[in-house]
């Protein structure tokens, strides 16, 4: 892998929020911004934005700042949500619901056309206007659905088998929810989500801040003590 590649990847998450920002930046009415001035709205050092966006090419005017909206425009085809695309779900359980409701990918050019499971008592049913699928039917409707990403919400026992089926006929981008280690091959990019892992280190956090905060505060005592 290439060092640009790698630098790519490690900017992309701060292009998305760029991108967000520059959206709302548009809506009202402004035309040029600095990177300084970017950067105090999200949060940013302006160091950072400019050298994140370097990256990928030079853009905005030296003392002058950028355009709001040529660097959207930019950015969202450097993170190709300058188009639409077709996503397949599978797993109807209570995440795969709530992530089909979320308004925010279709927003962002990511339509879930397709919804797959095993239950039979869900096979037929209208989720949000589509109808779920049984899982054996999952292959034949990405190609002709011309879906390009995944998204697993299933059980970890049939995780793996999912990302085969999806693999095999050509999509090349999953987002796995499933809390199972999934293996893929050459050329296709996996992305985990599992949020109870998520939880469970913020709860480390919390436990171990107690923790630090329980010892500076006996230290205190001790020396108080000693000291009188």
């Amino acid at each position: 892998m290439s060092d640009k590649r790698k630098i790519a990847e490690a900017a992309i998450v701060r292009l998305s929020v760029y991108n967000r920002a520059l959206g709302e930046i548009e809506k009202e009415g402004l035309e040029i911004i600095s990177s300084d001035e970017l950067g105090d709205r999200i949060g940013y050092h302006a160091t950072q934005i400019r050298k994140d966006l370097s990256c990928f090419g030079e853009f905005g005017e030296v003392g002058k700042g950028y355009f709001v909206r040529d660097l959207r425009d930019a950015i969202s085809r450097i993170l190709g949500v300058d188009r639409k695309w077709n996503v397949a779900l599978a797993g109807a359980g209570h995440l795969g619901s709530a992530l089909l409701a979320y308004p925010g990918f279709r927003q962002r050019g990511f339509n879930i056309v397709a919804v797959f499971d095993n239950d039979l008592a869900k096979i037929g049913k209208k989720w949000e206007g589509i109808v779920i699928q049984d899982t054996s039917e999952l292959a034949k409707t990405v190609k002709e659905q011309d879906i390009r990403i995944g998204i697993i919400a299933v059980s970890p026992q049939v995780s793996q088998e999912i990302v085969d089926t999806l693999t095999s006929c050509g999509v090349r981008a999953i987002l796995n929810f499933a809390p199972a280690s999934i293996t893929v091959g050459e050329g296709v990019e996996l992305r985990n989500v599992d949020l109870a892992t998520e939880l469970e280190c913020l709860s480390y956090f919390l436990t171990n801040e107690a923790e630090v905060r329980t010892e500076v505060l006996r230290k205190i005592k001790n020396n108080n003590g000693e000291g009188g």
